[in-house]
């Protein structure tokens, strides 16, 4: 495997190998295929799991102004299945590779974006800014609070843009109910509830085996400690594992807990309680099933609650934020918001026209607030405004929850900095913001 630093000093050449290798006789249909590709932003689509087919719907619903050159994933299998899907969908086959520096080597992609799992989103991330390409990056931007910040300074140092995948930040009717929120339609707004239902299965006890022969294991690893490979981590169950996953606080309540935080118009806490625990299942899963999580800021509250076990639904919505003010509350999801007043009586509502109840079992969220979030960064690509919800902004709310993290592991709540998120008094608390070591090459080097 290569090192970072063998890989920033090959670039060049493996980029000029990939141009030579490509160059062929253009067809009439492949001329047409690339015809105007200069007007459109050429994107490279990495870790094509799941949510991998939203980022291919979005940018396929902006078409005219977007392109996939490559698709890479560690697995030949995914690999070879998102490949067909984008030649079908985009009208043009991608390259398609397992190495992701391979991909950044390549002078025709303009940007990146990444969908692998948590433990590889900063450090894939720095790296793609430091190859000078734009980069969306689903949340959690980072997979702890260290590589949030160096991330954000690599951001700054390349001049690239980075927006985080936390689509609602470019919904129209959140906007919309958010800035209604900051004219006083509900008076002061003191205090937010959001939530997050599922019924997951356990997840069992994995077996050591052999890794399937069309996965590259080591490099699916990258960043994290070595491990064997076991029976029940591919391609999804990564999530409840604490070395490659970040527990549902950051693979779901990121956004709502972004667009309360956002409603209420506070940045980081002063103190976090967290508590809970893996109630369903005896199993590998090593963060919790059940999770109480507040957040306290000057004169203002807001409260997370993680629930993968009952599907039971809070305001008969799976997810949502419900934001409340001295005048009333308003209830905010994907699908619409509404606006009661002291004595519950709605006085506002809206929903979205022709699209489908959100559901909690989807593993994709192919929909308008994600093709609007890919408009958002083409737009800002081009120079035509800013991104909506830019790496420095959607790094708030994944620090505050991995810091709940934290919170639940110590089963201690936290006192911070207000201004700068920094844990006071807690030394094993603060050894917890970062990792401990990186696989050899791969720590991030900002």
């Amino acid at each position: 495997m290569l090192s970072r630093r063998s890989f920033v000093s090959n670039a060049a050449t493996a980029a000029a190998g990939l141009a030579v290798a490509s160059a062929s006789p253009l067809t009439a249909k492949s001329y047409a295929q690339i015809a105007g590709a200069n007007d459109r932003v050429h994107f490279a689509v990495i870790g094509l799991n799941s949510r991998a087919y939203a980022h291919l719907s979005s940018l396929q619903a902006n078409k005219k102004d977007a392109r996939i050159t490559h698709v890479c994933d560690v697995d030949s299998v995914i690999l070879e299945k998102f490949s067909g899907a984008t030649s079908k969908s985009m009208g043009d086959a991608p390259a398609a590779d397992k190495d992701f520096r391979t991909v950044l080597a390549a002078k025709d992609v303009d940007a990146i974006t990444i969908a692998t799992p948590d433990h590889w989103h900063a450090p894939m991330a720095i790296l793609g800014l430091q190859a000078g390409k734009h980069v969306y990056v689903e949340k959690p931007c980072s997979y702890n609070p260290q590589e949030g910040l160096w991330l954000i300074e690599a951001q700054k140092k390349s001049g690239k843009l980075c927006q985080m995948g936390s689509q609602q930040r470019s919904s129209p009717h959140t906007i919309e109910i958010v800035g209604k929120i900051h004219s006083g339609a509900i008076g002061h707004a003191y205090w937010a509830e959001t939530w997050y239902t599922n019924r997951r299965k356990p997840i069992g006890i994995g077996k050591v085996i052999a890794a399937p022969a069309t996965l590259d294991w080591d490099l699916w690893q990258g960043p994290a400690p070595r491990e064997e490979y076991k029976s029940n981590v591919h391609p999804y169950n990564w999530h409840w594992i604490k070395d490659w996953g970040t527990g549902e606080a950051l693979n779901n309540g990121t956004h709502e807990v972004d667009v309360a935080r956002w409603a209420l118009g506070v940045e980081n806490p002063s103190r976090i309680v967290a508590a809970g625990g893996r109630y369903a299942a005896k199993d590998d899963w090593q963060f919790y099933d059940t999770l109480d999580v507040s957040f306290e800021y000057p004169g203002k509250l807001m409260t997370w609650k993680g629930d993968c076990i009952t599907g039971k639904k809070t305001y008969n919505r799976e997810r949502g934020v419900a934001v409340h003010g001295t005048e009333g509350t308003v209830i905010v999801d994907r699908d619409g918001y509404e606006v009661y007043d002291l004595k519950d009586k709605m006085t506002a509502n809206y929903r979205v026209p022709a699209q489908p109840a959100t559901s909690s079992t989807d593993l994709v969220g192919a929909d308008s607030m994600t093709d609007a979030h890919f408009a958002n960064l083409i737009a800002a690509v081009r120079g035509q405004g800013k991104l909506n919800q830019p790496v420095a902004q959607g790094n708030v709310a994944v620090t505050q929850l991995q810091l709940a993290n934290i919170s639940y592991f110590t089963q201690r709540s936290l006192t911070l900095n207000s201004a700068t998120a920094a844990i006071l008094n807690d030394s094993e608390a603060v050894s917890m913001t970062k990792r401990s070591s990186y696989a050899k090459g791969w720590q991030p080097k900002v």
